[in-house]
């Protein structure tokens, strides 16, 4: 099951957003707008992006503080654009999380080929798991296939555990069922996205101290669900 990969583009300048916005499309990717800081923030929130597209001067808030407020809840990865080709401003961005920069003026072509490659290199190092991750009480080994809440090892099963393996490792972005479906499963998958809904019922039973109000497995109403860490 196919899954058009979420762009969020934040720049002041319709004129470079309108561009952008044609040539990812035309490249086969969903993309979301923004022209303001607040409005990116308010955007990444509810879209959940694969990729954002970020300019360094904002309006309102610079793009290395918005990029900085994303870096507190997500990996998800992010081109700055920039008018400065100081070294200094370049670094200050790769600093603060950025995963890679394109300078003004640009081609679009390149810019949607840098995008693809960012893309492509984070689906690569999702394919490869972490040794441990850790949320809380709650410890996955990769190595051990197991999981533990408070150091009492939980039985999971493997479909329960490629779900949590995979919010864990991009905790607190909202995953649609189709999203989950993808990137847990890929092709393996045999059933209806709704099904995502009963693993997810499951899991909180065996992680959650209360089930019927989540700490950890969020629903995002409308979306899907996220693994909150606060």
């Amino acid at each position: 099951m196919s899954q058009l990969k979420k762009i969020l583009v934040v720049d002041d300048e319709h004129k470079i957003v309108d561009v952008v916005k044609s040539y990812l499309e035309h490249s086969g990717y969903r993309v979301f707008t923004a022209f303001s800081g607040n409005e990116a923030l308010r955007l990444f929130e509810k879209a959940g992006p694969d990729l954002v597209i970020l300019d360094l001067m904002l309006p309102d808030i610079s793009g290395t503080a918005i990029l900085s407020q994303i870096r507190k809840q997500s990996k998800v990865p992010v081109i700055m654009l920039t008018a400065r080709v100081e070294e200094e401003d370049i670094l200050n961005g790769l600093d603060t999380g950025a995963d890679d920069y394109v300078t003004k003026p640009f081609s679009p072509r390149q810019l949607v080929a840098r995008a693809a490659a960012v893309l492509r290199r984070t689906a690569s190092e999702m394919s490869v798991p972490e040794e441990v991750l850790v949320l809380g009480d709650i410890v996955i080994d990769a190595l051990k296939h197991e999981v533990k809440k408070k150091d009492e090892i939980i039985n999971v099963t493997p479909n329960e555990y490629k779900i949590l393996q995979t919010m864990l490792r991009y905790p607190n972005k909202t995953f649609t069922r189709e999203e989950l479906i993808a990137i847990a499963f890929g092709e393996d998958f045999e059933g209806f996205d709704r099904t995502i809904d009963t693993h997810i019922k499951n899991l909180r039973q065996k992680i959650e101290d209360n089930p019927k109000s989540p700490q950890y497995l969020q629903t995002v109403h409308g979306v899907g669900y996220r693994l909150a860490v606060r």
